[in-house]
């Protein structure tokens, strides 16, 4: 077998079973909350904050307590795609879109923002639903 046909199929298995790592917007957020001072991230503290209720309010209201199923806002009734992203690819693709929803719900719900540790172990909690 000649060099060139050797490297070719040298390359070509390489490119085959090497896995391209594309950089998650969602660890790329997570990383920048540790670089805030949170530290480890807990799914349990995150499903905590996901049912906790202030006047009223929590996540639940509009996106059910199962985040795997569509809801429907409280105050509009405007559907909701579900919001963990094993069943819906949309969910945690933009980094921009994460964090402006962070805000505006943390916001609505917990009438405050969400501390970079909220917001981590949330995340955390919603990537292993």
């Amino acid at each position: 077998m000649s060099k060139p046909v050797l490297f070719a199929l040298l390359n070509a298995w390489w490119l085959t079973f090497t896995p391209i790592s594309h950089a998650s917007p969602i660890h790329g957020l997570l990383d920048a909350y540790r670089n805030q001072g949170a530290e480890a991230f807990s799914a349990k503290r995150g499903e905590q904050l996901w049912l906790t209720q202030r006047d009223g309010r929590r996540c639940g209201s509009c996106h059910t307590d199962d985040p795997k199923a569509p809801g429907k806002h409280q105050k509009t009734g405007k559907a909701i795609k579900p919001l963990a992203p094993s069943v819906n690819a949309e969910r945690l693709t933009s980094e921009k879109t994460i964090k402006k929803w962070l805000k505006r719900n943390c916001k609505w719900t917990l009438r405050r923002e969400c501390t970079a540790q909220e917001k981590g172990d949330f995340l955390t909690w919603l990537l292993s639903r």
